[in-house]
């Protein structure tokens, strides 16, 4: 199996590059927001998932190892192939993704392409303990679970990001306690930015 490339990019396509390594040309498939942050003949790092099939033999790459371990958990789920995963991946940070499924939120996924409101749920469902047994001491996931998720639901609604909505909340006096007086707090603090 293929798990880690490096090398130079010789070229772009819609939802792929392709990677020289040792004058060898590898084709890796990634998600929107990956591939357009790579340049070509710059040299790049990726880890990889080497998918064989009856009929194919493909490479999915990804910047970081978790966004990796969430694409394979996210595979794990039946009616979830490679394309709906890249497309999970390239709607928010990993870190943001978790925390959505952790906080039971699937309105998020829906915004992905072929992930309808039933499958949305189905990854909540049966994602959320994995994701919580992996990522157990991680500072993003404690913050999904302190942060309530009607106050993110709130500021998402308002327009913003679930990023800024946790940013902001992390911000908020810890002794405010009434769920209204820490969105009012955590939008006067997303205006003084």
């Amino acid at each position: 199996m293929i798990s880690f490339l490096r090398g130079r990019i010789i070229n772009k396509g819609l939802n792929y590059a392709i990677l020289e390594t040792h004058d060898i040309g590898y084709q890796v498939f990634m998600g929107e927001t990956l591939l357009n942050d790579l340049k070509i003949d710059k040299e790049v790092e990726l880890y990889t998932h080497h998918q064989i099939k009856e009929d194919a033999s493909d490479l999915y790459g990804f910047k970081s190892l978790e966004d990796l371990e969430l694409f394979e958990l996210l595979l794990t789920v039946s009616g979830v192939g490679p394309k709906s995963a890249l497309g999970v991946l390239s709607i928010a940070t990993a870190g943001d993704i978790k925390e959505a499924i952790i906080r039971g939120d699937a309105n998020l996924l829906t915004k992905v392409s072929g992930i309808g409101k039933k499958t949305a749920e189905r990854l909540v469902l049966e994602l959320k303990t994995k994701i919580m047994r992996i990522g157990g001491g991680s500072t993003a996931l404690n913050s999904a679970m302190s942060s309530g998720s009607d106050e993110i639901d709130a500021l998402m609604t308002l327009g913003y990001s679930l990023s800024e909505a946790r940013a902001a909340l992390n911000l908020v006096d810890a002794n405010l306690v009434d769920s209204g007086e820490r969105v009012k707090a955590a939008l006067k603090k997303m205006r003084q930015k």
